[in-house]
């Protein structure tokens, strides 16, 4: 499976060089590439792709706004930010906005490709150290949503499940949660999927945010 990604940067030789990383790999294509926000959400309708990788700063609609049109729009993409620091007002904006998660603009080339798959693939691209502190610095800014109504959706989930999922609000990955509770890495997996489904949650970002509300963490 190929997978299609559109990049929005105001910076040309940035996409250029996006572009010369991308193109050495078989399962990745650029489809598209957008110079500001306004730009990457018209592309991100008319090309479907399956990443994008988004821009903070850009002219006119920024990359956060932009990623709060694609993701109201429920687009199948799903958008990885660029950022310069790891804990800025940008990416957490960026992640309640509905980003799978962010990624330094320093990174090496192999954490970039990395980052394009897990985001392609459902997971989400925010490090369990960079999780905590996330959480730590900005929780009085999440979105404190119905109480009554989180606790019951808590309640669809079994025992396991609640038990995985405060293991993801900890910021462990699934290796360490499978350490944890002497499970294989891929029941984990699976735990986690039918805990998405149950909560009606796009990835590991939202589960972790969740069960911050919730209490669990």
């Amino acid at each position: 499976m190929t997978i299609r990604v559109l990049l929005a940067d105001d910076e040309p030789l940035l996409r250029m060089a996006f572009t010369m990383v991308l193109g050495t790999q078989d399962d990745m294509e650029v489809i598209g590439e957008a110079a500001d926000g306004a730009e990457a959400v018209r592309l991100a309708r008319r090309l479907r792709p399956d990443v994008v990788l988004m821009d903070v700063r850009m002219p006119g609609c920024d990359g956060i706004e932009a990623t709060r049109r694609i993701a109201a729009d429920r687009l199948p993409a799903r958008v990885l930010i660029l950022t310069t620091f790891d804990l800025d007002e940008y990416a957490f904006a960026g992640l309640r906005a509905g980003a799978s998660g962010f990624l330094l603009k320093n990174a090496r080339p192999e954490q970039l490709l990395a980052a394009i798959r897990d985001v392609a693939a459902g997971e989400a691209v925010v490090s369990p150290r960079v999780t905590r502190r996330l959480l730590e610095t900005f929780a009085h800014r999440l979105p404190t949503g119905a109480e009554a109504t989180r606790q019951e959706r808590l309640r669809l989930l079994t025992r396991r499940e609640r038990e995985v999922l405060a293991e993801v609000a900890r910021g462990l990955s699934n290796t360490e949660i499978a350490r944890e509770l002497h499970v294989a890495e891929a029941t984990v997996k699976t735990h986690l999927g039918r805990i998405l489904q149950k909560l009606e949650l796009r990835d590991r970002v939202q589960a972790v945010v969740f069960a911050y509300r919730s209490g669990l963490s």
